[in-house]
């Protein structure tokens, strides 16, 4: 779509996910094995015809920039299509991003550059499919000044959610943030309620228009949920919800914002059932990433007096690279390069590139991040208490051992 231009916000620093982002950016935080959460956003846009994107980077941004160098070097300029990958450079004063709205505006000299009709803004640590080109159309069938994706949630649920209050018409009168008990359900329906997406379609004219006008406030957050957006519905401006359809084309719409270690887990874990809701192996939405070389799994029956040195995985996806001689995988996600050694056991866990498990080790509903040396018969998951002293765990029970860490029997 040549007359749209993508902005895709990938400079968070991922509190929640600490230690996951001890290292790295949110967006560039490895999922599913061989990706990392930023593909998800730009496969929908390559998918969806969009390849005019700039990616905004800010916090520990090193890895996702090898990342998109590596991985991301598909487009064709001579067509004038491109993925520009822009730090802070403080164009309009001396601060950094102050909100998702400021970062737009310091770098509104593209937008004036390139003059696009339409500007899409987008997370990029969201994971689901969605063809932004149906929202784009649907923005201009509107007529809309701004359109904002949403997606169906419990009304018990609203408490998560920054929530979108819409008349029959589908344009937004309202917004409430995490309320316990939203207001306004959907017109209706009295059991759902409208979440926000984080996506975001404005007009040229009327984005630069808002971005100037928010800039002068000294009391905003400088930020669209919080400022922009219920700024514009007070003023009467056209701003229209559009119901997020899921390319997964499953019954039940696919849509995880993971900002929790918790969420990132099961968002990962959801990866494993038998029929994911989001589906990996979908060849009329591929999800691309960049793929290092490594040779194919190998998984290694050891023998053993007691013929249980059996290398095997139920219910899990491996990744190349991996050799598991001798141990047991159940319902985990190993990426590159991971080696499970003899009679030891992974289970329910995440285990990322260049892990080593050493004999006898058993790992359990935990996630460890790169290059960690499991030593022989250590037990991770089994005594929370003990694991506290060494590990980050959740309320939830989710043992992190984060990347380079260095155990001792």
């Amino acid at each position: 779509m040549k007359n749209v231009v993508a902005f895709i916000m990938a400079g968070g620093k991922g509190e929640r996910l600490y230690p996951l982002t001890r290292d790295r950016t949110k967006p560039a935080v490895p999922f599913g094995g061989i990706y990392r959460i930023i593909d998800v956003t730009l496969s929908n846009c390559i998918n969806s015809d969009i390849r005019r994107i700039h990616v905004l980077l800010q916090y520990k941004c090193n890895s996702l920039i090898r990342h998109l160098r590596l991985g991301w070097n598909i487009f064709d300029a001579e067509l004038g299509e491109y993925i520009d990958i822009v730090p802070a450079q403080m164009r309009t004063g001396d601060t950094w991003y102050m909100g998702t709205a400021d970062s737009i505006y310091q770098n509104l000299y593209f937008i004036e550059t390139e003059k696009p009709e339409y500007v899409l803004i987008l997370a990029g640590d969201h994971i689901y499919k969605m063809d932004y080109s149906d929202m784009v159309e649907y923005h201009k069938a509107k007529g809309a000044d701004c359109t904002v994706a949403v997606v169906e949630v419990e009304k018990k649920e609203a408490h998560h959610f920054g929530i979108v209050e819409v008349d029959r018409n589908e344009r937004i009168q309202g917004f409430e943030e995490k309320p316990q008990v939203p207001s306004k359900t959907i017109p209706g329906d009295p059991e759902h309620v409208y979440a926000s997406m984080g996506i975001y379609i404005f007009s040229t004219n009327v984005l630069k228009e808002e971005l100037g006008i928010d800039a002068q406030k000294a009391d905003s957050k400088h930020d669209f949920g919080k400022n922009i957006l219920p700024s514009m519905v007070a003023r009467k401006a056209k701003v229209f919800a559009y119901n997020f359809k899921d390319e997964n084309k499953k019954e039940a719409k696919y849509w995880r914002d993971i900002g929790t270690l918790d969420a990132f887990f099961d968002s990962n874990m959801d990866l494993v059932n038998v029929t994911p809701v989001f589906n990996l192996y979908d060849n009329e939405w591929p999800i691309r990433t960049y793929m290092e070389k490594f040779p194919p799994a190998k998984f290694v029956f050891a023998g053993g007096d007691d013929g249980m040195r059996i290398g095997v995985a139920l219910d899990s996806m491996v990744a190349n690279g991996c050799i598991i001689s001798g141990g047991r995988v159940e319902r985990s996600i190993l990426s590159n390069n991971v080696r499970i050694n003899s009679y030891s056991s992974v289970m329910d866990s995440i285990i990322m590139e260049g892990v080593d498990i050493g004999r006898n080790a058993k790992i359990r509903r935990a996630i460890v991040d790169k290059d960690v040396k499991i030593p022989s018969g250590t037990e991770i998951g089994y005594d929370l208490e003990e694991d506290k002293k060494r590990f980050t765990v959740t309320e939830s029970g989710l043992v992190v051992v984060a990347k380079g860490t260095v155990i001792e029997r």
